[in-house]
């Protein structure tokens, strides 16, 4: 089998980190949009992928599936972490700023790649805006906070102007602003001024009760 280079191993990374938070691997506009590229530099990169037998797909969207790439567990601790669980987000209309409800949610030690459980929150999600990541309202999605900007394409909890917060895909919009994108047609984007947006963190992990 022919090496990887380093953009096919970065986004094996990414198919892994995307499908381990939503539940469902990205489509190959996502994966375009998270590294900037054209997507059809990405098509090429997936079709050498398919040639080393790292992944298969199909022409349906979300049909990447991974053969070889594992997540590396090693630095992972092991056992459970007791995270606080917060108010509502909502992923339709914004909601109020969530607020500590004194409740906790357990997890899996490491969940979504974490090394510091400190920096973790579970909130739960109202409204349907995020349905199309698989993101539906009684979900709770696990967050870690962030010391920088989000990555394009990443899922964020964000305070926007009023004091509302809001779970949606983040995407640069231009120098000065920013874009909270929903997966969903029925819901609008939302455009902002980056100094008017706070990020709470970013989504690193889905629960769903049945």
């Amino acid at each position: 089998m022919n090496a990887l280079t380093e953009k096919q191993k970065n986004i094996l990374d990414f198919i892994d980190d995307f499908q381990e938070k939503n539940g469902v691997p990205p489509t190959v506009q996502e994966i375009a949009d998270h590294f900037a590229v054209k997507s059809s530099t990405v098509f090429a990169h997936l079709r050498a992928l398919q040639r080393k037998k790292e992944i298969s797909r199909t022409s349906k969207a979300r049909s990447i599936s991974l053969l070889n790439h594992q997540r590396t567990l090693s630095n992972m601790p092991s056992g459970i972490w007791t995270i606080p669980l917060l108010g509502q987000i909502s992923a339709g209309e914004p909601a109020e700023s969530v607020s500590l409800n004194g409740e906790e949610y357990q997890v899996p030690a490491g969940i979504g790649g974490c090394t510091d459980k400190n920096r973790l929150f579970a909130l739960q999600v109202s409204g349907e805006s995020m349905r199309d990541l698989g993101i539906y309202a009684g979900d709770i999605v696990v967050v870690q906070q962030l010391d920088s900007l989000p990555s394009p394409g990443d899922i964020v909890a964000a305070v926007i102007p009023g004091g509302e917060c809001t779970v949606k895909s983040y995407f640069p919009h231009d120098q000065h602003s920013i874009e909270l994108r929903p997966a969903n047609p029925d819901y609008q984007v939302q455009i902002h001024r980056k100094d008017q947006v706070q990020f709470q963190g970013k989504v690193v992990a889905l629960h769903r009760k049945y």
